[in-house]
């Protein structure tokens, strides 16, 4: 696949997942380092995400799980997070795998994606 096939397939799929909030991000990329928005929607997203052998919704688990493995992602957890609502994973899901990790990346970086997500759901619960 070309460079423009990956580009367009992308970004359809980013607009998929993310809405608007996917867009946001490449948008505020756009003055400072619009290739590295280039490359979340050609490789993340266009690659990665395009992918046969995992649904959208087992993508996004993983996603979550990850981010919230690496601690210091809060930014990137709530694009994802929205991203999960977002496809159809249920809120009570999201804490569950969330609470999953606690026995392998521990209580600090299980407690500060909890915090995030709860975030989220009152904005969410607010509109």
């Amino acid at each position: 696949m070309d460079n423009s096939m990956r580009y367009q397939a992308g970004l359809e799929k980013l607009t998929r997942i993310d809405g608007e909030a996917g867009a946001a991000v490449i948008e505020a990329l756009s003055d400072i380092a619009p290739d590295l928005g280039k490359y979340i929607i050609e490789f993340a997203f266009g690659d990665i995400y395009c992918r046969e052998g995992l649904s959208l919704q087992e993508r996004e688990v993983l996603t979550l799980a990850s981010l919230l493995s690496l601690g210091g992602c809060e930014n990137q957890l709530k694009v994802h997070i929205h991203a999960a609502l977002n496809i159809g994973i249920a809120a009570n899901k999201i804490v569950e795998v969330m609470l999953h990790c606690i026995p392998y990346v521990g209580f600090p970086r299980v407690l500060n994606a909890v915090f995030t997500t709860k975030q989220i759901f009152l904005e969410q619960d607010g509109r």
